[in-house]
């Protein structure tokens, strides 16, 4: 393909909800532009765009995939995003690299959820927004029904582009108000034919004239005096409106049999933001002259070609001669092969100018969301917008021994999806894996044995319990033995008692007169103590809100000694803490979470199920969406992700975040010390 300026490139997502005809309609644009020697279908697993093995198996799109294409002397940057919540962060890649998103409803269907969270993407990302209803072909499907859903959204920026003629219930042409122009088509071939005296098609046309009037004020002038506008004033109304956000562009078609998607085309190339105004960021404009300046928005790890990192430059060009310097890490390494996608094929490139997306291979030192960029003009591009993971699993290798390799493959996943965070616990010691739904960790559990060959199996992680005490107990701990040498003594008297300030142990000795404990064995006194409380005596869980007193003891001149003395504080501990009416502590955390105003009562019923505590609720800066703060278990939390997106679906989301510990109830605390004991006994 040859190299385009960035005035002649159009990089769009495709975006929606799940199972609408994205692919479908990706692959149509294709094959039309003869990039494709053939229609790929989703249902027969040979389309360009889900090349995955597991999307194969899948039938749907589970992450971004990027084609190019050539239509009318212009480059067309395709990003297929997936439409499955789970697999969102492919949506994010997608509106990360283009300057227009094209949505895609299914005709008969309402504004999907998916459809409502691509078009907040795009919102945010402050690019523009466009829309296709796709499966107007289908049986019982109604292209104006979806135009209704999209209008009583939009009201007025809804604008009617290509539009089907409906005759006994099916298609019998698409009129294309921006040519004024009317096609039907025999297989995927059109052929133009009088645009019909048709009622529904005049109202939807003079829709169509009042929203490109209303982007420009000469042109509603004109339409106001009823002036009809010219071909030349409809194209520049239509550009600007849809730049601007003014106006959302709705374009009819039939993806699978590729019916007016030539149309989509003709529309991209002559209204969609070109990159060369619409690419620049800041103060950087899009000038292929200009210094370096480019965003890693994925990386796929392919296990022929090596780290592909993805890139949509902003200014500048990449070429084999680039030095690759790294905003980052401040690092320079050799530049590495250049080269241009088609789903997962990839062709060799001389450069990436401004404006264009490509791919370097074996580019070690980058990570998605790393810029390249001049090392003499450092700069930092805006990252990707990643949704946060809220489903967390522990993963156990199936075979023992494979740990390691578990935390390699997971590491080597996690550079590829950004929504993928892995870690070992801290304190359980449990490999965590958090994803964004049930799927997506299943998705990635499969990959980990498809790609590194390590099977893993899955539970709910270990919640990080504490133990205090809750009465006052003073104990003596003394240790006494005697061998052929030198023996060993140490003895000691230590009050122990509940503590509520800001440590989680405390510990004094200043009551110790007249040198019953000398003074150099304090530190082992609180060391051995200290040893203790990291494993309480009833569930096995680090004790806090303690203060420990050494007040008395003994020693001995020959006999004592460090080890002694902290062996007999272990002692005092041991014998203590089961009369000080020790207690379980549960972690809890303040959830906030944002639904729709709908299902505001069922989410409030269900955090209260899971003896959540309602702090406050209320409007949120979200559009039509409320707010509820609360205080929750966080043992109670585990699948909250899953039935948050059940009870909205998909609409609602959520952030929850460790405030304090406080007593378990004693039902929560009689099964938290059962499951330790049992815990125990499977390790034995």
């Amino acid at each position: 393909m040859k190299a385009y300026n960035a005035k002649d490139i159009r990089n769009i997502a495709i975006a929606g909800h799940g199972g609408r005809g994205k692919t479908t309609l990706a692959e149509a644009m294709l094959y039309l532009a003869k990039a494709t020697e053939r229609l790929g279908k989703v249902v027969d697993g040979n389309t360009v765009l889900d090349y995955d093995a597991e999307e194969k198996n899948r039938k749907c799109s589970i992450a971004s995939a990027v084609a190019p294409l050539e239509w009318k002397n212009t480059k067309i940057n395709i990003i297929d995003a997936p439409g499955l919540f789970d697999f969102e962060g492919g949506v994010s890649e997608a509106i990360r690299a283009a300057e227009s998103v094209l949505v895609v409803l299914a005709a008969g269907s309402g504004f999907d959820v998916g459809a409502e969270k691509a078009c907040k993407a795009a919102d945010k990302r402050g690019i523009a927004k466009m829309f296709a209803v796709t499966r107007c072909d289908a049986e019982n499907t109604d292209f104006y029904k979806t135009f209704e859903a999209i209008k009583a959204e939009y009201e007025t920026q809804a604008c009617p582009v290509v539009v089907p003629v409906m005759e006994g219930g099916a298609v019998s042409a698409y009129v294309d108000f921006a040519t004024g122009k009317a096609f039907k088509y025999a297989n995927g071939k059109p052929s133009e034919v009088p645009v019909p005296d048709n009622a529904q098609v005049e109202e939807m046309k003079a829709m169509f004239t009042e929203a490109v009037a209303s982007a420009d004020e000469e042109l509603m002038e004109k339409f106001f005096m009823e002036e009809p506008l010219t071909p030349d004033e409809i194209a520049k109304g239509l550009k600007a409106g849809i730049a601007s956000g003014d106006i959302y562009p709705v374009f009819a078609c039939a993806g699978l049999i590729t019916d007016a998607v030539d149309l989509i085309l003709d529309g991209i190339v002559s209204y969609a933001p070109d990159a060369a105004t619409a690419a620049g960021e800041g103060d950087i404009k899009c000038d292929e002259n200009g210094p370096l300046a480019a965003i890693c928005f994925k990386t796929v790890a392919d296990p022929f070609v090596g780290k592909m990192s993805f890139f949509k430059v902003v200014s500048g060009k990449i070429t084999p001669a680039t030095p690759a310097y790294n905003a980052r890490t401040g690092e320079t390494q050799k530049m590495g092969k250049i080269v241009t996608v088609k789903g997962g094929k990839t062709e060799d490139a001389a450069a990436i100018p401004a404006g264009d997306i490509g791919v370097v291979t074996k580019l070690d030192g980058f990570k998605t969301n790393d810029t390249l960029c001049d090392e003499k003009n450092v700069v930092e591009l805006a990252p990707v917008d990643f949704p946060a993971p809220c489903l967390r699993k522990c993963v156990k290798a199936h075979k023992k021994g494979e740990e390691d390799k578990v935390a390699s493959g997971l590491t080597r996943l996690s550079e590829e999806d950004s929504t993928i965070k892995f870690y070992t616990d801290a304190e359980t010691k449990e490999q965590i894996l958090e994803g964004l739904g049930e799927q997506h960790i299943l998705t990635v559990v499969t990959k980990l044995k498809n790609k590194f060959g390590v099977e893993v199996d899955l539970f709910d992680p270990r919640v990080a319990y504490r133990e205090t005490i809750r009465k006052t107990v003073e104990k003596q701990g003394r240790h006494k033995k005697q061998t052929g040498g030198h023996g060993q003594f140490g003895d000691v008297w230590i009050r122990f008692e509940p503590y509520s300030g800001e440590e989680d142990f405390v510990f004094t000795s200043d009551e110790v007169v007249g040198g019953a404990v000398p003074k150099n064995y304090f530190p082992a006194v609180e060391k051995g103590l200290r040893e203790s409380i990291a494993k309480g005596l009833i569930a096995g869980y680090p004790m806090v809100g303690i203060k420990a007193a050494l007040y008395f003891g003994s020693y001995h001149p020959v006999d004592s000694s460090e080890m002694a003395f902290k062996t007999a504080a272990q002692l005092a501990f041991k014998a203590a803490i089961p009369e000080a009416q020790p207690t379980i502590l549960e972690p809890i955390g303040t959830l906030k979470a944002y639904m729709p105003a709908d299902n505001f009562g069922d989410v409030m019923s269900d955090v209260t199920k899971r003896r959540g505590r309602v702090l406050g609720m209320g409007a949120a800066d979200e559009p039509k969406m409320q707010e509820l703060v609360a205080e929750v278990p966080m043992a109670e939390m585990s699948d909250f992700s899953t039935v948050l997106r059940q009870i909205t679906a998909g609409r609602g989301h959520y952030s929850l975040e460790f405030t304090r510990y406080e007593d378990a109830p004693a039902n929560v605390a009689q099964k938290v010390i059962e499951d330790a004991k049992k815990a125990a006994e499977e390790e034995d």
